[in-house]
């Protein structure tokens, strides 16, 4: 009797424990539940808002890339001697011709040439020859001012201009000015989403660019008070524009639409956009039933658990016992594998450390050789003339190639000075350094090999110095190696000419330009010991060195092939004020 008491006693003790094992997981699943619901929808809503904020940022990065990119038109078509020429000469037959082989390339909606009256004598638009231009803004300040000027012009028609313009002078003679309309529409459409409208006012709050048409020339409030809009701006109508002023579930039905503002750092203009939010609350509920669903699962499974648990006991034990056994022999197999990977890992990385020190090695030499190819050749013509004016009793002009060339062995020993200590050399070593007169050097450098040939050489420089933070030396090597590609492809050419553009704006581009056959593979041209040179005439490692030496410099070196044949190498330079270089 006292063994079935007992008995008794456990089974009830059992279900007691079986009920409070139930109650905790009901009472842990509706906190679970609630919690979730919360931090659900706060994290949904939340990324809404997010990507709201990233598409606007890049909104705002696209529009100024736009503007800065037509900004400098401007300045480079002031200085086209062919539209130069045509203004002296008032023969515009070719200038409209000139204008359109420049437009593709540039992405500009339209370029126009206005003589010094205000009159349009060429223009990418044909129908607009002949206009009469000289009320207009950007024709008046274009006149008073030797920068570039910027205009927002509002059409008769409706819709608005975004205008750069640039008096065009010889010796300070106003012959006319240029101007370089940006492509606006392109931009509006690009903004143009399934839930997103756009806008952008300027300084007096008057919107100069949007998704809907109807917008433009109105305030924000007038616009929004606009009906027949795309279906994201109908939301944005009928609910409020502050996401604060929402009610507590406004979200969860659809209808919230949240406005983002950011500044654009041109002419006090500001950009917004409206996102509507997504169904929040179906995509909670989604996640909500998916708990529940475990939840239930769980509480079968503690039941299912209850039922087996006496009778699995027993059999547990005996298979417990011998599962680690079997484990026990496992682990010492185990671990005697794991000794022995040891240690073919320990020779493996041996190995490695080995190869990687043979072909960094092999990298430095092959650099070593390449940079040092240069400063030879020259020495060796100079050695030649040398001996050549000696022969001929004029010692002091041989003096002056001994000069040149007591100057080329200091260049070779501050070449591999830097190659020894390229991995160490940071941005403290850098100094103001005038791109003028590295381009300048460069060229004297070059100057054995293009006597050699007949190439046409053609600069283009700035009057004033253009200084970037930089090391003089790499910049000049970086402008040697590039001249020597242009040479090279030059050979077949009949008329082989190289063009070197020196433009400073927010960033200084130096452009190469040759009239070669080209580049085939784009892709693997800065890549180290990629070449299409014949074995001995080259490694390389020109243009994969040039590159590490331009992003070191803080920017970027580019090639494309020229519309009308040859290749374009182009460096881009952070450009270093002036008054910051008069301070250094």
């Amino acid at each position: 009797m006292l063994g079935t008491n007992n008995s008794g006693s456990g089974r009830r003790r059992g279900k007691w424990y079986l009920r409070l094992a139930v109650l905790v997981v009901c009472l842990f699943g509706v906190v679970v539940i609630y919690v979730s619901n919360q931090l659900l929808t706060q994290r949904f809503t939340e990324t809404i808002s997010n990507r709201s904020d990233v598409r606007l940022a890049l909104y705002v990065t696209n529009l100024m890339n736009e503007l800065q990119r037509n900004s400098v038109v401007p300045q480079l078509l002031s200085r086209d001697p062919d539209l130069i020429k045509a203004l002296e000469n008032k023969d515009y037959s070719l200038s409209t011709a000139r204008l359109l082989s420049f437009v593709d390339e540039i992405g500009a909606a339209s370029l126009t040439l206005l003589d010094r009256d205000g009159r349009a004598v060429a223009a990418t638009d044909r129908n607009r020859i002949g206009t009469d231009h000289r009320q207009n803004p950007y024709f008046v300040d274009a006149q008073r001012s030797n920068q570039t000027v910027y205009t927002t012009f509002q059409r008769d028609e409706g819709g608005y201009a975004y205008i750069y313009s640039r008096r065009v002078e010889v010796a300070g003679t106003l012959l006319g000015v240029i101007m370089v309309e940006v492509n606006g529409q392109r931009l509006e459409t690009g903004w143009a989403g399934v839930s997103d409208a756009v806008l952008v006012m300027d300084s007096e709050g008057t919107i100069i660019m949007a998704t809907e048409p109807r917008w433009r020339g109105l305030n924000e409030d007038e616009a929004l008070a606009r009906q027949s809009a795309p279906s994201a701006i109908e939301r944005a109508i009928r609910a409020t524009q502050e996401w604060g002023a929402l009610p507590a579930d406004a979200y969860l039905r659809g209808e919230a639409v949240l406005r983002r503002e950011m500044r654009v750092p041109h002419h006090g203009w500001r950009m917004v956009s409206y996102t509507t939010y997504a169904s929040v609350r179906e995509r909670v509920n989604g996640i909500l039933a998916l708990e529940v669903m475990g939840f239930a699962i769980l509480l079968a499974l503690v039941f299912w658990g209850s039922s087996r648990r006496t009778a699995s006991r027993l059999v547990f034990f005996q298979r417990e016992s011998a599962e680690l056994r079997a484990l026990n022999r496992r682990l010492q197999r185990e671990i005697a594998e794991r000794e022995k990977v040891e240690k073919t890992l320990e020779v493996a990385e041996q190995t490695i450390a080995q190869s990687s020190k043979l072909a960094a090695l092999g990298e430095m030499s092959a650099a070593v050789s390449h940079e040092l190819n240069q400063p030879l050749a020259a020495m060796k013509t100079y050695l030649a003339g040398a001996r050549l004016l000696l022969q001929r009793e004029r010692p002091e002009e041989a003096l002056s190639s001994f000069q040149r060339i007591d100057d080329l062995l200091e260049r070779m020993g501050a070449i591999t000075r830097q190659l020894k200590s390229y991995a160490r050399k940071g941005a403290e070593a850098f100094a103001p350094v005038d791109t003028r007169a590295a381009v300048s050097t460069a060229l004297a450098l070059m100057e054995p090999q293009l006597k050699t040939r007949d190439v046409n050489i053609i600069r283009t420089l700035p009057n004033e110095p253009v200084f970037i933070m930089g090391d003089r030396l790499r910049l000049e090597q970086v402008i040697i190696n590039l001249l020597r590609n242009a040479l090279d492809a030059t050979k077949l050419s009949a008329n082989p000419t190289i063009e070197i553009l020196l433009a400073a704006g927010d960033t200084v581009s130096i452009q190469i330009r040759d009239n070669g056959e080209g580049i085939d593979n784009l892709d693997e041209l800065f890549e180290p010991f990629y070449t299409t040179k014949q074995p001995g005439d080259g490694v390389g490692l020109g243009l994969a060195i040039s590159s590490g030496i331009v992003n070191d410099l803080g920017g970027r070196l580019t090639a494309r092939n020229a519309v009308d044949g040859g290749a374009i190498f182009e460096v881009q330079l952070p450009t270093l004020r002036q008054e910051v270089a008069a301070a250094e």
